[in-house]
């Protein structure tokens, strides 16, 4: 059933077929899309419904897209299931997260190689026992890419939370007990990073058997900022934009060569 008052589009995102390109970049913030719409050819506005934005353009004169999906989990997952009904069927998550490692500095890139489900959405796909893993053929795109720009990143696991002031003021709520111990549990595993949509995007994509990864921008570090070492906030995305972009344009490459 199609709630939409045009039946030709999808409900949220407002947009159909034939209007989106098979690669997408998924930004949070709707008003981050236009600035990610510049790197592209021809970049026209598709959709502008709720949380959701929409541009397509040309890459090396492929159809791409960038959609914005609001913050969390919900909203993304609605994203990304409407996209690919309407025709996509590989996904960069690119947006802003907090470190957790002490060698994890403002500035810096972050790429997923896998999430930490610690959010409601992907539960509604897939048992807990199931990972949340990225497609590593986007993910080595996104290395790749990386290295080209001479940009510092990790790669590693996030934590995908629900609830943004339940990380930074844990000790204020009820379950705070909760939140501090699994909190210690991922800085000993190795947890890069904490952002809100990964876990989410990389089980729908499992399920619905499309390609997802993500990159971010590391705005600060709340552990360097407790062990007084530096912190400063960043808030430019570009360089996490400029990886997505690049990396997508390998992907547009292999995807042809595979092809012939």
């Amino acid at each position: 059933m199609n709630y939409s008052e045009d039946a030709n589009k999808q409900y949220h995102i407002q947009v159909g077929k034939g209007d989106v390109g098979r690669y997408v970049i998924l930004p949070g913030d709707p008003k981050r899309c236009k600035k990610i719409a510049r790197y592209f050819d021809d970049a026209r506005l598709i959709a502008d419904s709720r949380e959701y934005t929409t541009y397509t353009g040309y890459l090396d004169g492929v159809k791409v897209s960038v959609t914005s999906t609001g913050i969390g989990g919900p909203s993304a997952s609605i994203a990304m299931e409407e996209l690919v009904m309407s025709g996509a069927d590989t996904f960069i998550r690119i947006g802003t997260c907090g470190g957790m490692q002490l060698n994890v500095k403002s500035g810096d890139v972050v790429i997923a190689s896998g999430a930490i489900r610690m959010e409601g959405t992907s539960r509604e796909y897939a048992p807990i026992e199931f990972p949340a893993v990225a497609d590593i053929r986007v993910t080595n795109a996104l290395m790749q890419a990386a290295d080209e720009l001479e940009q510092k990143y990790h790669i590693g696991v996030v934590q995908s939370k629900d609830s943004f002031y339940g990380q930074h003021s844990p000790e204020t709520k009820p379950v705070s007990y909760e939140l501090l111990n699994k909190w210690e549990a991922w800085k000993r595993l190795g947890c890069l990073a904490s952002e809100m949509e990964s876990a989410a995007l990389f089980v729908v994509a499992s399920h619905l058997k499309v390609r997802a990864g993500a990159c971010f921008l590391v705005m600060a570090n709340q552990e360097r900022e407790k062990e007084g070492l530096d912190n400063p906030v960043v808030h430019d995305t570009d360089m996490a934009v400029q990886t997505a972009v690049k990396a997508i344009r390998r992907l547009i490459r292999q995807d042809q060569e595979a092809e012939e």
